[in-house]
């Protein structure tokens, strides 16, 4: 929307003028990080929300705005201000980002800041108390950063005073302007969001008994002992200046009014853009085609060595970064042991494969899975080539008006050539549980855990594993998929984390209609069960570890696990359509308002002003109508589907 149309929309308001918005963070058209994923897959929401009142601003990198920057002329106040800093000396890159809703974006270049360093370290440290002598080369780059980013932000109100500004600051990095502007009472509203605290992510990294000590912690001590005073004293600034102070979820919350000095004033819960399909079978159908890549791998990795029934065998996973303990691989291991220790004692005739997909140090794929996977492909190979000449044999001895027999369909040259392939595929070692050479095997805390439970993929073992150190891809000679297609094939996700944030691994799996378990110690889990009563047994589980003994946690999983191969496929088909149902609920069409009650209370505070009205380029009550049909019709549909008996016709697995 352009300027005049901006300001048309503003005069026309009675609860006060539409604010310029600008949502600041350091993983702007970055292409990596958790804060990238928030701010891309919201960006369409917020666009439909705002328009071009709406625009991000990050730090320019070369190398990606390359790829996700489209240059193009900036007009209105944003331009007077780009104009200003240029005039002093600043480059400044304005344009489109390239993702979906294209909205407006700011990449600075922070180096022109780097002579004020002094001074403004020195400020730093007489009005903050952060001592940033230390030589850290992206502290002076996020301070340097935060100093034009304040510089920009001040031109801007001071050229567009009849359009006020608003602003929210992603984490310590995105947050460095906000004692700058408070210093310079620059008239602009400002959100500060910690995704998680510095302190919060040291100490959990170091396995310390982070939620059961937490109200003794001094951070301060903590982050001078670690190395990081000056970056925590940052954020601790940043979110004492903010006019409004915003977490993730509930369990970030705590830590960071024990670690930070201040409770988050709202909670800002992560989203998703969620697609629907037209017809509700149709991701149990995504669901079957995706399972039956997974067979295709499990038959190269298993088969060889000794085989089971497909029909019968489930596909639970985990994954994510290789944080041992805070990710929840070693409950998710032990309940491994737990429940195959279960299912041989109860003789269970189902079979279980569980895949652990995070980022290890190896040195190249193992050498005897690769081979597996070759001979595996050879054979599927020849098959199809003696396909085509069965079917021209079927075809004359049906002709000739009799039913076939083996020698019929398969001459002697095609069946040695089946008979030597078969040979040479079958080996009589156990399948590996490492598809990779780890660059420290023996010291691998899952490859150390796995070997200590006994988990070594032995014939009689009705848990099978499969430790993938890398992420997917679809150019991977062994499990050739994209991870969204892995997951989907999946019967579910099991994420039992000791410190997590958010959680997006969990999400992902609801809103592809797959059963996820997650823990009370992750802001998901908090999320849902502060908002979901029947979670469980709608298929978002939430292990409890808070409070509870690491035995109690593993067993509640391994139960649940367990139950999950006592079900019949009427039962699972049944509880991923209940899942498949919450997916409306994690949509940023829905969880924006909470964004917006943010906004409007740092409004209320900066300007006095009852309610922020948001930019719409039709109307204000077109935007608020549709919103409310959008919602009536979502919860509408999450009743039916959860709800709703399963099909004969749609019994696909």
């Amino acid at each position: 929307m352009s300027s005049d149309r901006a300001d048309a929309v503003s005069a026309s308001a009675t609860a006060g003028p539409t604010p310029l918005l600008f949502e600041v963070a350091w993983e702007v058209c970055s292409q990596v990080g958790g804060i990238y994923t928030v701010l891309r897959s919201k960006a369409p929401a917020t666009v439909r929300r705002w328009g071009d009142a709406y625009c991000l601003i990050g730090p320019y990198r070369e190398q990606s705005a390359r790829i996700e920057l489209e240059p193009q002329a900036p007009t209105g106040a944003i331009a007077h201000a780009i104009q200003v800093l240029r005039a002093s000396g600043v480059a400044l890159y304005f344009g489109r980002w390239l993702i979906t809703g294209r909205p407006q974006v700011v990449l600075i270049d922070s180096t022109a800041a780097r002579p004020r360093l002094g001074e403004t370290k020195y400020f730093l440290w007489k009005d903050h108390g952060i001592d940033s002598l230390r030589d850290d080369g992206e502290f002076d780059e996020v301070v340097s950063f935060g100093l034009i980013v304040a510089d920009f932000l001040s031109a801007l109100a001071r050229h567009g005073r009849t359009r006020p500004v608003l602003a929210h600051f992603h984490e310590w990095q995105g947050g460095g302007a906000l004692p700058f502007l408070k210093q310079r009472s620059v008239p602009a509203a400002t959100v500060f969001t910690t995704h998680a605290t510095l302190v919060g992510r040291s100490l959990s990294a170091a396995n310390a008994e982070l939620y059961e000590n937490l109200g003794g912690i001094d951070a301060g001590i903590v982050a001078s002992v670690h190395g990081f005073g000056h970056r925590h004293g940052l954020e601790r600034a940043a979110a004492q200046t903010a006019d409004v102070f915003t977490t993730v979820s509930s369990i970030t919350a705590l830590e960071a009014e024990q670690f930070l000095g201040r409770r988050p004033e709202v909670i800002l819960p992560n989203g998703l853009n969620i697609e629907r399909f037209a017809a509700p079978h149709e991701f149990q159908v995504l669901h079957q085609n995706s399972k039956a890549l997974i067979h295709e791998f499990v038959m190269g990795h298993f088969f060889p060595s000794y085989t089971f029934d497909l029909d019968r065998t489930l596909y639970v996973f985990t994954a994510g970064r290789y944080e041992y303990r805070n990710k929840g691989l070693d409950v998710f291991i032990d309940s491994l042991a737990e429940l195959n220790r279960r299912m041989k004692a109860d003789g269970a005739t189902a079979t279980v494969v569980a895949f652990i997909v995070t980022r290890a140090n190896y040195r190249a794929l193992n050498v005897e899975t690769l081979n597996r996977h070759a001979m595996f492909h050879e054979l599927r190979d020849l098959c199809e080539s003696i396909k085509g000449d069965m079917g021209r044999r079927l075809f004359h001895t049906v002709a000739l008006g009799r039913m076939p027999r083996t020698e019929d369909l398969l001459d002697e040259y095609a069946a040695v050539r089946l008979k030597r392939m078969m040979h040479a595929w079958r080996q009589g070692t156990p399948p590996t549980i490492v598809t990779h050479d780890l660059w420290d095997d023996a010291n691998d805390p899952v490859l150390k855990q796995l070997r200590h439970r006994g988990l070594y993929n032995d014939v009689d073992d009705r848990v099978k594993v499969v430790f993938h150190p890398e992420f997917m891809t679809v150019t991977s000679p062994l499990l050739a998929m994209d991870y969204d297609h892995f997951v989907r094939g999946c019967h579910i996700g099991v994420f039992p984390s000791y410190y997590e944030p958010w959680g997006y691994t969990p999400l992902e799996c609801v809103v592809r209609g797959v059963p996820a378990i997650t823990s009370d110690l992750s802001g998901f889990g908090r999320y849902v069960m502060e908002n979901f009563p029947g979670h469980d047994q709608g298929g978002m589980l939430v292990a409890r570890r808070r409070g509870v003994s690491y035995e109690s946690t593993v067993s509640q999983v391994a139960e649940w696990l367990y139950g999950l191969t006592r079900m019949s496929r009427r039962e699972r088909i049944a509880l991923r359509n209940r899942v498949e149902g919450y997916a409306d609920d994690f949509d940023w069409t829905i969880l924006a308002q909470h964004y917006v009650e943010a906004y409007e209370l740092a409004f209320k505070r900066r300007f006095e002003l009852t309610r922020l009205v948001p930019l719409d380029p039709e109307s204000d009550s077109a935007t608020r109508d549709a919103a409310d049909t959008t919602a009536t019709s979502q919860t509408t549909r999450r009743r039916n589907r959860r709800g709703s008996p399963v099909a004969d016709g749609e019994l696909v697995e």
